[in-house]
């Protein structure tokens, strides 16, 4: 699978992708937490997105049982083929954003299955936050374009 990476935030990029799968999907939540009025309106809002087809894709895991919802998010973060991370791997990188903004929000609104309330981030992800929160919101948009990229399956590149 080829993806282009703005190498905005090398470090923290490489820290997150050598986090487990699940600290990675914790991170993601706790930054949609900490950050989300910031940094996630830039998803909705950009001009490259397509709400129609990440809400379609929104729509076909939330229909998921929430175990089945876990599952497929570490699909996307591992690349397993299956039919759902095929599409997503097909979807513009902004796109790609707007989805995971639209899973967080289906965390909060129970639709998606929600983070246990007790979880805690390892120390690792927790110093990775804290980086993250530092970077300026251009860098930090540049950072979750990098992360997302990747993710799925491609199939022309396996």
């Amino acid at each position: 699978m080829t993806s282009v990476t703005s190498n905005v935030a090398p470090e923290q990029v490489k820290a997150f992708q050598a986090l487990d799968v699940d600290q990675q999907l914790a991170l993601f939540y706790f930054i949609y937490e900490k950050m989300g009025d910031t940094v996630t309106p830039a998803a909705p809002g950009a001009s490259k997105a397509s709400p129609e087809i990440a809400e379609g894709l929104f729509t076909q895991v939330k229909e998921l049982s929430f175990e089945d919802q876990l599952q497929l998010q570490r699909d996307l973060i591992t690349g397993k083929d299956t039919v759902i991370t095929r599409e997503y791997a097909a979807l513009s990188d902004t796109t790609k954003l707007l989805f995971w903004y639209l899973l967080a929000q289906g965390m909060d609104s129970n639709q998606i299955i929600p983070m246990p309330p007790d979880y805690q981030l390892s120390g690792e992800a927790n110093q990775l936050l804290t980086q993250v929160q530092d970077l300026g919101f251009e860098k930090q948009i540049a950072f979750f374009r990098d992360i997302v990229s990747p993710m799925g399956f491609d199939a022309t590149g396996a």
